[in-house]
């Protein structure tokens, strides 16, 4: 097997490891209830790949080398009530417990704008 073979099979190997990893399953989490609030967690991947390889002029002195890596970390939830959807952030300066307090604000606008329709019908 030639060193070109060999670094084609490593490139083959790493962005097949790559296209199992990187998929809507693994970017979009798995969909929750909390309370009335349909939540999805939204979570961001960075990919790295790099491959090299090099021959000596003596037998067999070719090689090859590569590897890929994967950074997943939680960007945020998709927050879903009825008709209304708000994206809250998990990178903010007071971190994941900011999303979850801003889930009292949601219900309360939504409250109130219910309450204010149900007035104009009154009316």
């Amino acid at each position: 097997m030639t060193m070109d073979n060999n670094l084609n099979e490593l490139i083959s190997k790493l962005t097949d490891f790559l296209k199992t990893e990187a998929k809507t399953e693994t970017v979009v989490g798995q969909q929750f209830q909390l309370g009335d609030f349909q939540c999805v967690p939204v979570i961001g991947i960075g990919l790295g790949l790099g491959v090299g390889g090099g021959e000596a002029k003596i037998p067999s002195g070719a090689g090859v080398g590569g590897g890929a890596g994967i950074g997943i970390g939680p960007l945020g939830f998709l927050v879903t009530k009825d008709s209304e959807i708000q994206f809250i952030p998990t990178r903010t300066s007071r971190g994941l417990s900011a999303a979850f307090e801003k889930i009292p604000d949601l219900m309360e606008k939504y409250l109130d704008k219910n309450s204010k329709k149900e007035e104009q019908v009154s009316s």
